[in-house]
């Protein structure tokens, strides 16, 4: 099922609840949050607290992103605060396995995240377990990056493989995604659009929104 993810970083955080309310208006039935801790990506952001407030006025998935360098830790953290999903990446988690049956087990969707210097290989053995995988198509950090091209061969590369092996999980891309590429990305194989400035930089986050929805939905429809 293909779906709009609008960033809560991308928000202005003194009118939350406004914005939200209006991009679910739109359709938007799940937000993606990016924690960073400093460490593994050189920025900080939310912490559990914000996620529990915005649990508090939303009936939408909350798909969290954990840029931080222990997930294993600080996972069941973020469900307890109201993450429905969350993800890790490969590149900070040594026992990868556990981290993701360790956040299964607390009774939210796992997901992995791949930056985009690592190749789609290293998920060899963990593909089975996922219930997402997440391409990010700028590098971890800071909002409003430019786009990188290559994340749509891995991309598709990835949906190739996952319909070789008869799996079904959703790809979910994040970082420069525009009404100009999310189209390509949508006939790449994602499902999962994740997607802040073009959203709540924009004069009418609502209206942003409901375009983003329906040109995801069309590149669908004509996918081959």
């Amino acid at each position: 099922m293909i779906e709009i993810l609008p960033s809560i970083l991308a928000a202005d955080f003194a009118r939350l609840g406004e914005q939200i309310a209006a991009t679910e208006r739109a359709g938007i039935r799940r937000f993606h949050l990016d924690v960073m801790d400093g460490h593994f990506v050189p920025n900080f952001t939310i912490g559990p607290p914000v996620v529990e407030s915005i649990r508090k006025i939303t009936k939408a998935r909350l798909d969290v992103h954990l840029m931080i360098e222990d997930a294993n830790r600080y996972a069941p953290v973020f469900i307890e605060a109201g993450a429905d999903s969350v993800s890790v990446h490969y590149e900070a988690c040594i026992h990868l396995d556990r981290t993701l049956h360790h956040i299964q087990s607390e009774g939210a969707l796992a997901g992995v995240v791949l930056n985009p210097s690592t190749p789609i290989a290293m998920l060899e053995d963990v593909l089975h377990l996922v219930d997402y995988v997440l391409i990010m198509s700028v590098n971890p950090g800071f909002g409003g990056q430019k786009f990188i091209e290559h994340s749509l061969a891995k991309v598709r590369a990835l949906s190739a493989w996952k319909q070789e092996l008869g799996l079904q999980f959703p790809i979910q891309i994040d970082g420069g995604i525009t009404l100009d590429n999310v189209g390509d990305a949508i006939r790449a194989g994602c499902e999962w659009i994740v997607t802040g400035s073009s959203i709540f930089h924009s004069p009418d986050p609502e209206k942003a929104a409901s375009e983003m929805l329906r040109a995801a939905t069309e590149a669908n429809a004509v996918r081959v």
